[in-house]
């Protein structure tokens, strides 16, 4: 795999084995289960005798995993099913008690009561392990149920040089309607203005890989152009037909019994990502909307995936591990995402722009050519992880979920498999770039594909410049507001500074909302490449600084720049 510069990681032997909520009590393979729900049932029971008067004071205490249980059980159990109380069935208690009354009555001694009691004691214990067989089978881990696969895909930028997050897309749909979604239970974001641009090449075409099929056909129109927002996109997911403006007015009309697959693809940055209109989307609002469909019962459970900058940050120490969420991203909370089967400078392709995500394509490329119904999410997971090499694919929410089969959110048909080895998709030569840098590869193809010293060759150079020039500014007028608000001593600190994995990334989110918009206020768009800024204002925020001296700091960073 060819790199556009030296972010390459090293492999992290530790991070390999990271499985976000579950450790090692996750893990495929071998190695001793510690899941304590997953323990025999233990039964106590003390019989006294005394004064040759039979006396029995019978205590049945049965382990069944519950929500009422200590916290070791509550995550492997998924919240949405009916759960089964420590207390033994009607019948069973109806008996016990029977046999005691026998036992205190019995004129032939102990023995024979005092068999039949560990009977039926043994019983209810059978009874509970059964129970609890039945609960895991239903949580997903094992099989499909009888409800119905919902799937919502959102590419969420525009213009050409983002082509991928809508190939990414595009081609999320043809692997859910390829293996039996139906499209009425597709909804699908996306600016649609890359299949007829001016500057693709093959007209009405949209393509996810060098020399790819065309994913672009039949994608449903749902939420496009200026319906792209994120108040659409919460409407969607909540089923709330009256908040939608505009699109085809389909929502998610999921209930208890259904699974729902998430996608997203497109630029972040720390606690948030974006849409191709109106407001960002940060960690706490998407949070609080999968609670809402939690609480609503919109589905048994859910499957997220993310691709995007600092996409672990959307999940940081905010998804909950009982709200029946299996999710991965494309990145920790730390660092860039990358662009994929992008142009390098002596590539001859036709197209200007890179044609998909590296995350993303590995998942995709991975569902291509495997039968859902044989390959879990976990082996899916392991096998992008590895693909994905130059950021740390992580896992967040309830991992044991990892153990159902693709098929159970993504569909199942007998199609014929893709015939390239994994091998041979994983050793591929193709261009990777930054997510951040991607749009500079589109512009300097520009610039070296117009006519020498023609106008389409001043205008392609000054949109460069111009993109040069703005993250000049943007480097500049942070790094003066960091030492402003702190000194030279502990600038780069704020700049760079991480929280630990197990806590959001930042306290205070209507403070980073804040500060985002009084930057943008005083000192200009923020843009895909400055948004790796937002890391700085969240450490900002952690660090005590008010609206007043971020003001004061922009103001003083920025005068006139804006």
């Amino acid at each position: 795999m060819k790199l556009y510069n030296k972010w390459a990681r090293e492999d992290d032997d530790e991070e390999e084995n990271r499985l976000g909520m579950g450790g090692a009590y996750a893990k495929t393979g071998g190695g001793t289960d510690k899941n304590p729900c997953r323990q025999t049932s233990v039964v106590s029971f003390q019989v006294f005798y005394g004064m040759g008067v039979i006396g029995l004071a019978g205590r049945v205490a049965i382990n069944v995993p519950t929500r009422m249980q200590s916290p070791p059980c509550h995550r492997y159990i998924n919240p949405s099913l009916p759960f089964h109380t420590s207390k033994p069935s009607s019948s069973i208690s109806f008996l016990i008690e029977l046999s005691i009354v026998m036992t205190m009555t019995s004129s032939y001694g102990s023995l024979v009561p005092f068999l039949l009691l560990t009977a039926l004691v043994m019983a209810a214990v059978s009874e509970s392990r059964r129970s609890f067989q039945e609960i895991v089978s239903q949580s997903g881990a094992d099989a499909a149920t009888d409800g119905t696969q919902w799937a919502v895909l959102v590419a969420g930028s525009k213009g050409y040089y983002n082509y991928r997050h809508q190939a990414d897309v595009c081609h999320a749909y043809q692997i859910l309607k390829a293996n039996g979604l139906k499209d009425e239970n597709i909804i699908v974001f996306m600016y649609d203005d890359i299949a007829e641009n001016e500057e693709n090449p093959t007209k009405g075409i949209i393509i996810n890989k060098p020399n790819g099929p065309d994913v672009y056909h039949g994608v449903p129109k749902d939420y496009t152009g200026d319906e792209t927002t994120a108040a659409n996109l919460f409407a969607v997911l909540l089923g709330n037909k009256t908040a939608l403006s505009g699109g085809s007015g389909k929502v998610l009309n999921s209930g208890p019994n259904d699974h729902v697959f998430f996608y997203y693809a497109d630029h972040g940055s720390t606690g948030l990502v974006c849409m191709p209109v109106g407001d960002d989307i940060y960690a706490n609002e998407l949070m609080n909307v999968l609670k809402q469909m939690h609480e609503a019962k919109k589905y048994m459970n859910m499957v997220v995936y993310i691709e995007a900058c600092e996409s672990g940050s959307m999940l940081q120490g905010l998804l909950s591990k009982d709200m029946g969420i299996y999710a991965t991203t494309a990145s920790n909370a730390n660092e860039s995402s990358w662009g994929y089967y992008c142009p390098g400078d002596d590539d001859t392709s036709k197209y200007d722009t890179c044609l998909g995500d590296l995350y993303s394509i590995a998942w995709m490329e991975d569902s291509d050519a495997h039968d859902l119904g044989k390959e879990t999410l976990q082996e899916q997971y392991v096998a992008v992880k590895k693909r994905t090499n130059l950021s740390h694919v992580m896992q967040y929410g309830n991992t044991v979920l990892s153990k159902a089969f693709l098929s159970t959110y993504m569909g199942q048909s007998s199609k014929k498999v893709s015939s390239v080895p994994l091998d041979e998709l994983s050793s591929s030569n193709s261009l990777a770039v930054p997510q951040r840098d991607a749009d500079l590869i589109f512009f300097q193809r520009q610039v070296q594909k117009a006519p020498k010293g023609s106008a389409e060759s001043a205008e392609a150079q000054k949109r460069l410049d111009e993109q040069i020039a703005h993250r000049s500014r943007a480097d500049l007028s942070i790094n003066q507001i960091v030492n402003h608000l702190f000194g030279d001593s502990i600038a780069a600190s704020m700049l760079t500074a991480v929280r630990p994995e197990d806590q959001p990334v930042v306290d205070d989110w209507d403070c980073l909302k804040t500060f985002v918009r009084t930057y943008e206020q005083y000192c200009g768009r923020l843009s895909e490449y400055g948004m790796q800024y937002t890391r700085a204002m969240a450490n900002m925020c952690n660090a005590g600084v008010n609206k007043d001296r971020m003001e004061a700091a922009s103001i003083q960073a920025c005068s006139g720049k804006a």
